[in-house]
């Protein structure tokens, strides 16, 4: 059985860590690079950047990031935000990224996802996700909906299901989560980053009913993220969620647990992971 994966996230602007509650009240939480390195000597399995002020102007402050982190870091690094283009792809690639995580472009242009994954490969395309539970669509849906064959997007009415959601939230896009899951998986997306709105920022665990729907619909790994509180959480997604990794950010960010403790737990409750001596 494939090792479980913990992925701390940090989310980066203009250069440097951020934290923040609900997208506001942002404070300055260091050096991005100094972050890594620290998640790194833990044993992190991955780290994901999320350049949360992305724009054509200020991309090459997170390519810089992205190349700093690679001289001084061995594990794998996924940058999402602001992706447009194939060129913005290779450019992060270049850098010494090894994954992409790529939203909004993907709802704007279904057919990016494929492009990207004939051209780097499906192994670095990962689709990011954003849902919320609903009954029915509250989103009018993209130009190209009515387009797609073989797959119903539109979210269910008669029962519980996930809606899309973009701009931090604020968006609804008329897209069924666990169809859209699907469908990025038959344009070659390599894995699913799935966020739960829901859950987000409450720290009442992962919303395990739409971890394991997805996990169960899909063959491509799915990351778990959005409401991790306690490493018992991290074992729900896991186990219950069927989750391939857990994506956390405040937990280890403001040294509630390591991510070693993380794993030490997992692997007594008979998680597969993989556990390395912490540098001193």
């Amino acid at each position: 059985m494939l090792a479980k994966r913990i992925i701390p996230c940090l989310d980066v602007r203009d250069g440097r860590v951020v934290k923040g509650v609900n997208f506001v009240n942002i404070t300055d939480a260091g050096d991005p690079v100094e972050n890594a390195i620290f998640y790194d000597e833990q044993g992190a399995d991955e780290l994901v950047f999320l350049d949360i002020t992305a724009s054509h102007e200020k991309r090459k402050i997170i390519l810089d990031v992205v190349e700093k982190t690679a001289e001084d870091c061995f594990m794998p690094l996924t940058v999402g935000g602001g992706i447009k283009g194939l060129d913005d792809i290779r450019d992060l690639l270049n850098a010494g990224c090894d994954k992409v995580s790529i939203n909004t472009t993907a709802i704007r242009d279904p057919e990016f996802i494929r492009k990207a994954a004939e051209r780097f490969g499906s192994q670095c395309i990962v689709v990011a996700i954003d849902a919320k539970s609903c009954m029915g669509a509250a989103g009018e849906p993209p130009e190209w909906f009515g387009s797609v064959k073989g797959f119903d997007l539109a979210p269910p009415g008669d029962r519980q299901s996930w809606e899309i959601y973009t701009h931090g939230g604020r968006k609804p896009r008329g897209i069924d989560a666990v169809q859209w899951a699907r469908y990025m998986e038959h344009l070659g997306a390599g894995e699913i980053l799935l966020t739960s709105m829901d859950r987000d920022g409450t720290k009442d665990g992962y919303d395990i009913p739409l971890t394991s729907t997805i996990s169960g619909s899909v063959k491509i790994p799915v990351i778990a993220s959005g409401g991790a509180g306690n490493l018992e959480h991290l074992y729900e997604a896991l186990d219950a969620g069927k989750a391939d990794a857990v994506l956390a950010a405040s937990i280890f960010h403001y040294r509630e647990y390591t991510v070693g403790q993380a794993k030490e737990y997992l692997a007594s409750r008979g998680v597969p992971v993989r556990i390395v001596e912490p540098v001193k």
